[in-house]
């Protein structure tokens, strides 16, 4: 079997097994998010932190709930690594220097869970269990939480209630979460992944050296990484790492985990609304975009020139020869399509079109599928766009699930739709302009920008992944990035629950004949060009610049 038929043949299966839960699960997260019963441990919750899961709230004290459980969460994950040196567990590593605990706190509240370490070699197993592995639940919980209110928005009418943010907290840990984390990492354990609290062993003795490895809870926290879209490694070679990816069974199962919860939360959103096509709609766009992408990777990974190419069957250079060029060109780009930045093989070798690729999927607002929940609303806020621009051509008031599109709905989604290209353009400028900075690239030309260019689209999109050869460690680039990664969640969040609570208080519009109908093909192709046209030319002039004036000098 060609390296081609197999990369295709593990593309099919990947759609059938998506194709196999997206009906049951998508059911299920419906169910609980419309659900009045709280279980007994969920009360336990609410009782502890004092909230009552019965009081609907408002768009604003949403919000609150949000950026205060967060804030939270920063400052307790910052105070955890500080204080690593001291703790049981610490496997000997020192307490992280400020900059690199702030880095990561904002990382893993923000659901980028970018790395400027090696885990291994600076995490103990209390930070990594009782810190990242917690954030990884919560986090995404979040995310899901918030794409459930804005679906509540276009659901409900002359009401501004969205929900009650710390019941979709819980439920949305304890009900899909974990089980869903409990059955995967028992399929990696079956797999060969380690799941353990060992402390650090010698392995090898050789004339340069001694090489150790430490164990950890390797498995759990790798299932919640990719079922999160979190994407943090418990070492540094991230799912390369044999102990975290064992076999290509494993990497396939990774993909899966990283795509189910985004694609299957549209026939959730079809659920919550009355209408199971518009959620096929959504999913239609989304799953075009996806197969587009990994067709295009593969090309470009299979397609190079020259005798190296030739023998290797294709760019082989920084992949697993355990998964080949199909199972690592389907691993990143869901990694990058989604906001879970985890990666099997390393980006930053890819060929100049196969790194463009990948920084794309993330520039697009990582929506195809997307980021657990956040991939969901960034979809919605690009259809509100969609159908805005429908109505301008015929000359019609846009609408969009029985709601007006007014102008106070179109500020607020060309708010969200400008804040990541913002932060993304206006960091990396400063970073080139500055001295400093590009003293961390190891690469210069094109390549050296597309490591900083990178570097910031994955925080400010809250991906995560890198492209390896730019040197993160530094003050500059852990403060800068933090600050990217958290304006990147939160500014968005926050037009988006706006808008939630706008769409909620009108009243339906009857559906007439000048409707446009946005459960047809015709509208999902208007969103398809509608994202590749208003967010992915934002970024062309620095795209030519990175990656497509490599790939055109090859």
């Amino acid at each position: 079997m060609s390296p081609q038929t197999a990369g295709v043949l593990q593309l099919l299966a990947l759609i059938a097994a998506l194709a196999l839960v997206y009906r049951p699960l998508g059911d299920h997260m419906a169910r609980v998010y419309s659900s009045e019963r709280h279980y007994r441990p969920e009360k336990w919750v609410y009782r502890a932190i004092g909230a009552d899961p019965g009081t609907e709230m408002r768009w604003p004290a949403y919000l609150r709930g949000v950026l205060a459980f967060s804030a939270a969460g920063v400052l307790f994950l910052y105070g955890l690594q500080r204080l690593q040196g001291v703790l049981p567990g610490s496997l000997g590593f020192s307490s992280i220097d400020p900059d690199q605990a702030f880095n990561t706190a904002a990382s893993f509240v923000a659901n980028t869970n970018w790395q400027s370490y090696a885990g291994e070699q600076a995490m103990g197993h209390v930070v990594q269990t009782g810190g990242l592995a917690v954030q990884n639940f919560v986090s995404a919980a979040v995310g899901m939480a918030v794409a459930v209110a804005l679906v509540r928005g276009f659901a409900r009418s002359h009401t501004g209630e969205l929900g009650n943010f710390w019941a979709d907290l819980v439920r949305g840990v304890f009900r899909i979460l974990l089980p869903l984390s409990v059955i995967g990492a028992i399929v990696l354990v079956a797999c060969g992944a380690i799941q353990n609290f060992s402390g650090i062993h010698e392995v090898g003795r050789f004339a340069g050296g001694t090489q150790q490895w430490n164990g950890g809870a390797v498995a759990s926290q790798e299932v919640i990484k990719e079922l999160g879209t979190n994407g943090g490694g418990y070492f540094n070679a991230n799912s390369a790492h044999p102990f975290e990816n064992p076999t290509p069974f494993s990497n396939l199962f990774e993909i899966f985990l990283v795509l189910v919860i985004p694609f299957a939360l549209t026939r959730t959103f079809g659920r919550m609304v009355g209408s199971i096509r518009q959620g096929h709609a959504i999913l239609a766009t989304m799953a075009v975009i996806w197969i587009g992408f990994t067709a295009l990777m593969m090309w470009t990974e299979f397609a190079g020139n020259g005798p190296a190419f030739e023998i290797a069957g294709g760019a082989m250079e920084g992949k697993e020869t355990r998964f080949g060029i199909g199972g690592s060109s389907l691993f990143a780009v869901a990694t990058t399509l989604t906001s879970t930045g985890a990666v099997n093989s390393f980006h930053s070798s890819y060929t100049g079109f196969g790194g463009g690729i990948a920084m794309l999927g993330m520039q697009l607002g990582e929506i195809a599928p997307g980021g657990v929940g956040s991939g969901l609303y960034g979809m919605l806020i690009m259809a509100v766009i969609a159908v805005f621009i429908a109505g301008l051509m015929v000359g019609r008031t846009p609408e969009y699930l029985g709601k007006k599109i007014g102008t106070r709905e179109i500020k607020f989604a060309a708010c969200y739709i400008l804040v990541t290209p913002a932060l993304v353009l206006c960091f990396t400028a400063a970073a080139m302009a500055l001295p400093t900075p590009a003293n961390s690239m190891t690469n210069t030309g094109a390549h050296g920008f597309s490591e900083i260019l990178y570097a910031y689209t994955s925080g400010a999109n809250n991906n995560g992944s890198a492209f390896a050869g730019l040197n993160a460690d530094t003050p500059w680039f852990n403060t800068t990035i933090g600050t990217a990664m958290l304006l990147g969640r939160f500014l968005p969040m926050v037009f988006v629950l706006a808008l939630a609570g706008s769409l909620a208080e009108q009243r339906p519009v009857p559906e007439t004949a000048g409707t446009l109908r946005t459960d047809k093909p015709l509208y999902a192709g208007l969103l398809v060009g509608t994202i590749l046209i208003v967010t992915g030319l934002t970024y062309f002039p620095a795209l030519a610049l990175g990656p497509l004036a490599e790939g055109l000098a090859s």
